[in-house]
């Protein structure tokens, strides 16, 4: 069986850190390249975006092509990254490829958002695809889109196993001193807020009241707080603005409000703790990505809740206290809760003989049914 997964590139240089679905790409191709029956496994681009060197994975391990090129050498596309439209759909059906669509994002608040305040998720030329043969989605969308996406659809959606992989965070690590994981230093803790921030669902507001009750406790213990993504906030929400002269960690000069940086980097060079929320979407990489470095992270994710320190739903006194437990004491374990968490993260690896005998299994379903 040939696979193909697509991905929808802007840019011949694209970094792999503006977002997770390339990744998502990726990690998956790994998984599926491990499946019994498979062949191949390419990632196919779906605008003009010519491939090249510029790209930051190796088209010798990830053969990468545009869709027309390939659309004649697959079996079975995934639509994950890119969509194909109503004619690229009836040629594939008319070959007789199945279409998958792989579900990781939080459509169903994209397209609430769309509706009631007007921002772009399509428009009129949105196309909404009736002719999947499966519907794959990851465990942390389930809650929220599945009706969403079975109805519009006309298919019933899975749950499908989450996959990651350190192989791209280390490759971009792999310069920085200690490799990019976390130091244990003395002094007051820098704490970072890295949600996107280009929705309700990672939202940056609860972490940084986290960080104020913290700070109200034990100012001498905190040496700034970062946020990122923020910085349009910061310069155009006048309702931003003056909720955050409200809190003592602002008046008193202690936070900043930045604009976008990749993960790895950040965390290398500006952080000691992450502070994060969300909303049904409790599981991403942002966290792996965190935990597995070695950093102490704060969060109320349901779904990894065994990883870093853990408060529910929105429960900022809670995680107020997972604050200041890692500020006094994370120095002190960091080497072997590292260890320890980097054993747990394992389950989501693409060698994991769970997941593959899942996506085999998932395979061989969405193969023997008739195309739609």
């Amino acid at each position: 069986m040939r696979i193909g997964i697509t991905i929808g590139l802007h840019r011949e240089d694209e970094t792999m850190w503006n977002n997770g679905i390339k990744q998502n790409a990726i990690f998956l191709a790994d998984a599926l390249g491990r499946c019994v029956g498979v062949s191949a496994v390419m990632l196919l681009n779906t605008t003009q975006v010519p491939i090249g060197e510029a790209l930051p994975w190796s088209l010798t391990r990830y053969p990468t092509r545009r869709f027309e090129e390939a659309k004649d050498d697959i079996d079975l596309l995934i639509e994950l990254g890119g969509q194909i439209d109503p004619v690229q759909t009836a040629y594939l059906k008319a070959r007789g490829v199945r279409l998958v669509s792989y579900c990781c994002g939080s459509e169903y608040v994209v397209a609430m958002e769309s509706m009631l305040f007007g921002q772009s998720a399509g428009g009129a030329e949105l196309f909404v695809n009736q002719r999947y043969d499966a519907i794959w989605m990851v465990p942390q969308v389930a809650a929220t889109s599945r009706p969403f996406f079975e109805v519009l659809r006309r298919q019933v959606a899975q749950v499908v196993p989450f996959v990651w992989s350190p192989s791209l965070l280390e490759a971009k690590m792999r310069s920085a001193p200690s490799g990019g994981e976390y130091v244990p230093h003395t002094g007051g803790r820098r704490l970072s807020v890295m949600e996107p921030n280009a929705n309700v669902v990672k939202f940056c507001l609860y972490p940084i009241l986290i960080a104020e009750l913290a700070y109200r406790e034990h100012p001498a213990g905190i040496a700034r707080l970062q946020v990122t993504n923020a910085l349009r906030l910061a310069g155009e929400s006048a309702a931003f603005v003056t909720i955050m002269n409200q809190l003592d960690i602002v008046r008193e000069q202690k936070a900043v409000f930045l604009d976008r940086f990749d993960t790895p980097s950040f965390l290398a060079e500006h952080t000691d703790v992450v502070i994060s929320h969300q909303m049904e979407n409790p599981l991403n990489y942002f966290y792996l990505e965190v935990c597995w470095q070695g950093y102490a992270l704060i969060h109320n994710a349901s779904l990894c809740s065994d990883l870093g320190y853990y408060y529910r739903n929105n429960d900022v006194v809670s995680g107020a206290k997972c604050l200041l437990q890692a500020m006094m004491h994370h120095d002190v374990s960091h080497a072997s809760q590292r260890f320890a968490q980097r054993h747990l993260i394992r389950r989501y690896f693409p060698e994991n003989a769970d997941i593959v005998r899942t996506y085999e299994a998932l395979l061989c379903q969405v193969m023997a049914r008739p195309v739609r």
